[in-house]
């Protein structure tokens, strides 16, 4: 039986890589994949469900195993006149985010440590949240890098070469990941240099013996961006008529219910102003295989919303100079 399952596990990884090859060779993302054939002798778990079964974390997200596709409400740059838009019709890509399946006890207050390596967020039932950043310094390209210092003291080194848009081709980072008063690439770099470089199965060693420098980065963006198309924000509260607006404010409630009965989980609901402006969707999942091309389980947020559950919540239109018209 446990013949017939690795089997049957190599052969969906070898129609997982077949897929995201075609899938980039369509949209002329470069062939940037992991080796994957050695995960076919692994035997198949969902991340954070039994990582003991875990031989070989370039097949599975390994310890940040609860992995969030997060994005954003914006509506405006700052840097429309260089024409650096928002994508008409649609959420923003926040990033791609490994969170530590090491729940624990919190205190009943907010604890956020803006220069540790982890900060946790307490939960009705008392459950943390923890996270590693800034992993692997010789891929760090976050010119300010956010913290400066980890836990420890030591001081992230800012990056001081070109930007990752030098490097890297454009397949489409430009439409759906948008920075705010700042150039995309710098925003881009952050995602990758904090988050990326701690999820395993984007390491260095993950891409065989023929790695070519920065195929990772590709890799991870080509991730974030297929994460964000799972999810289509705008649409989903659309549907439940909930769309931006500047006279007509919404619940924290109606927002769950439109998103929940679309996906069955809740995500984290983030909300700026004292919790009033709606700006932040983070959805949860462990997931079976690598985080480039494994399948998401949904789960519901470990986070509790920093919406509020009495006030009215806004989501206000963008600026139309704000917005372009795009293609997925």
């Amino acid at each position: 039986m446990l013949s017939l399952l690795r089997a049957i596990t190599a052969l969906a990884f070898v129609r997982l890589v077949v897929a995201g090859v075609s899938e980039r060779r369509y949209s002329g993302i470069p062939n940037t994949f992991p080796s994957l054939l050695s995960c076919s002798s692994q035997v198949p778990v969902f991340s954070c469900e039994n990582a003991s079964l875990i031989q070989n974390t370039c097949c599975s997200p390994t310890p940040g195993g609860l992995v969030l596709a997060t994005q954003f409400w914006d509506t405006h740059t700052g840097l429309e006149e260089q024409g650096q838009k928002l994508p008409k019709g649609s959420w923003t890509i926040h990033g791609l985010w490994p969170d530590n399946c090491d729940g624990y006890v919190c205190p009943d207050t907010y604890v956020w440590a803006l220069h540790a390596e982890a900060f946790c967020m307490t939960k009705t039932n008392g459950v943390c949240r923890s996270f590693q950043q800034y992993c692997d310094f010789s891929r760090q390209y976050d010119p300010a890098p956010s913290p400066a210092t980890l836990s420890d003291g030591t001081i992230i080194p800012p990056w001081e070469g070109p930007g990752v848009d030098t490097f890297i081709k454009d397949f489409g980072l430009n439409k759906f990941w948008i920075n705010q008063g700042a150039p995309n690439a710098a925003f881009w770099a952050h995602e990758f240099s904090k988050h990326a470089t701690c999820t395993s199965t984007f390491d260095v060693k993950c891409y065989g013996p023929d790695y070519k420098e920065h195929e990772e980065v590709i890799n991870f963006f080509d991730a974030a961006i297929r994460a964000f198309h799972r999810y289509p924000s705008f649409d989903i509260l659309a549907a439940s008529g909930i769309v931006p607006s500047n006279k007509t404010s919404y619940t924290l409630q109606q927002i769950t219910t439109a998103i929940n009965t679309q996906i069955g989980v809740t995500p984290f609901i983030g909300c700026s102003h004292n919790g009033t402006v709606l700006s932040e969707l983070w959805y949860f999942h462990h997931v079976l295989g690598t985080e480039q091309y494994g399948s998401f389980k949904p789960l519901d947020s470990t986070s509790p919303s920093t919406c509020s559950q009495t006030a009215p919540i806004w989501y206000f239109e963008r600026t139309p100079s704000s917005e372009q018209e795009v293609r997925a």
